[in-house]
């Protein structure tokens, strides 16, 4: 059955932020092992590594794929910013410094918590004429989203547009109506760390903690990409993220794997419930890189 939602009710607003430079508290990153680390992080334009790569084992830590954005100038701004552009958006440069650049399009996809970015995947040859400051208009559309007949599921940070591409579906199981979502993988909620406890999911992320490498392999999370989509099991995302037996939120991977402790790749909110009514079906599809066809399926299912 098919699903439906209010997205006749939606509103579609501007919002803009700029190419967002790296940046550095202190030259090193200390790891869970005691080990302190240099290397590639946050923000900037990271020109070889895009949605549908591998998150893991890059010589780097929480690297944002693509492009990293904010509104440097004005905290508000920037919270609009990061709460109304919703993964999917259609995202354009409209003050390129480089001849060719400006009037490109790319889209949405992701959000990062603590740094505040939103995440931006533009094709190669506009990565190349992109600069630090470029100024990125999003047509924010997708806050406010809702699916008809399941009161009990929110979403946040979805563009209807890319649900639609999901093919969700209502379905009956246990005797109860569902919506059903494609998910990569399932990740257990003693997994997340970084995040929890957060006042709000409709901008941001929690990180899937990486410290226990042999409980990655045996669930597949070893294999996860930038912008698969996963389950994770007895997890709310309804006012921020917290432990909840039964729950379901539904998420897509946004930033590379971390040596810190309680931090790894992390995960937007897209979907949550709190009493069972979402129900994953395995899908190694599921990632947006394919459903917004950033890239063809040969790049992004292969290792």
């Amino acid at each position: 059955m098919t699903v439906k939602t209010n997205r006749d009710k939606l509103v579609a607003m501007s919002v803009m932020g700029e190419v967002s430079a790296p940046r550095m508290r202190a030259p090193y990153r200390v790891g869970y092992d005691g080990v302190a680390r240099v290397g590639p992080a946050t923000g900037g334009i990271v020109y070889n590594v895009r949605v549908g790569d591998r998150a893991f084992g890059w010589a780097g830590d929480h690297v944002e794929p693509g492009v990293s954005t904010k509104d440097p100038k004005d905290e508000q701004v920037n919270m609009a910013y990061n709460t109304l552009a919703c993964v999917g958006n259609r995202a354009t440069v409209v003050s390129g410094k480089i001849d060719g650049v400006k009037g490109q399009s790319g889209f949405v996809t992701g959000k990062h918590g603590g740094i505040e970015h939103v995440l931006v995947d533009f094709a190669p040859e506009v990565l190349d004429k992109l600069t630090i400051g470029d100024q990125i208009l999003i047509r924010a559309y997708g806050q406010g989203l809702e699916v008809e007949g399941f009161p009990g599921v929110r979403a946040s940070n979805l563009d209807p547009d890319l649900f639609e591409e999901m093919n969700p579906e209502v379905i009956v199981e246990g005797g109860r109506r569902k919506v059903s979502v494609p998910v990569v993988a399932e990740v257990p909620a003693y997994l997340m760390g970084s995040g929890l406890g957060a006042s709000t999911a409709s901008s941001g992320d929690y990180d899937i903690s990486t410290q226990d490498p042999e409980v990655l392999v045996d669930l597949g999370l070893d294999k996860l990409r930038f912008g698969d989509i996963v389950a994770i099991r007895d997890a709310s995302a309804f006012y921020g993220w917290s432990y909840r037996r039964g729950a379901v939120t539904i998420g897509l991977i946004v930033h590379s794997d971390s040596k810190i402790s309680g931090h790894g790749p992390g995960v937007t909110t897209l979907l949550t419930a709190n009493h069972g009514e979402i129900s994953p079906r395995m899908d190694s599809k599921a990632n947006i890189a394919l459903y917004l066809g950033l890239r063809p399926e040969t790049e992004v299912t292969g290792f």
